[in-house]
C-alpha cells in the first residue's frame, strides 16, 4: 500500500476515533445530565433536501422527511469528523507521528465554527443556536462536545502513532 494510502487512513481512523468520542460523551450527557444530543436524522433530512435545491429550513423538523435520513445524517456525521481530522492534519503533518494535546483542543474548539455558522441556521435554529429554546445552552453544549472532539483527535493520534509512525 502506498505511503499516502496508509497517511489517508491514518488520518480517517483519527477523524472517526474523535468522532466516536464525541458520540460517547453525547451518550453520557444523556444519561447524567438527562440532555439529549442532535438527532442525526435531522442532519440527514437537511442533506437530503440539498439535490433539491433547498439548503436552509425555516424549522428542520417539519421539512418532508427523506427515506433513509437517519442512516445519512450518521454517515455525514462520521465523514465530517473525518474531513476535520483531514483539515486539521493539513495545518501540520508531523503532528501526526508527534501529536500534542493543544493544537488538538484548540481546533476542536474551531470546528464549532461550522454548525454555529452554517449547520444550526440551514436548520432553522438561527446563528449560533439564537432561536433555540436556550441559546447559551445550546452554545455551550456545542463548544463542549467540539472540545470533546478535539480531545479525541488527540487520544487517537497518540494511541495510532506508534504503529505508524515507530522507527
Amino acid at each position: 500500500m502506498s505511503h499516502s494510502i496508509v497517511t489517508l487512513l491514518h488520518i480517517a481512523a483519527i477523524g472517526l476515533g474523535a468522532t466516536l468520542l464525541m458520540d460517547a460523551w453525547s451518550i453520557l450527557r444523556k444519561r447524567l445530565l438527562g440532555i439529549p444530543s442532535l438527532d442525526y436524522a435531522l442532519v440527514g433530512r437537511w442533506v437530503g433536501h440539498m439535490p433539491l435545491g433547498q439548503f436552509h429550513h425555516v424549522a428542520i423538523g417539519k421539512a418532508a422527511p427523506i427515506t433513509g435520513e437517519r442512516a445519512l445524517g450518521w454517515i455525514v456525521h462520521y465523514l465530517t469528523g473525518v474531513a476535520f481530522a483531514l483539515a486539521f492534519v493539513m495545518f501540520d503533518g508531523q503532528w501526526l507521528c508527534q501529536p500534542t494535546p493543544l493544537p488538538a483542543l484548540l481546533f476542536g474548539l474551531v470546528t464549532v465554527l461550522l454548525p454555529f455558522f452554517i449547520m444550526q441556521p440551514a436548520l432553522g435554529l438561527g446563528l449560533a443556536a439564537a432561536k433555540s429554546a436556550n441559546p447559551t445552552k445550546a452554545r455551550l453544549h456545542s463548544l463542549l462536545t467540539h472540545l470533546i472532539f478535539g480531545i479525541g483527535l488527540y487520544l487517537t493520534a497518540f494511541l495510532l502513532a506508534p504503529l505508524r509512525c515507530a522507527g
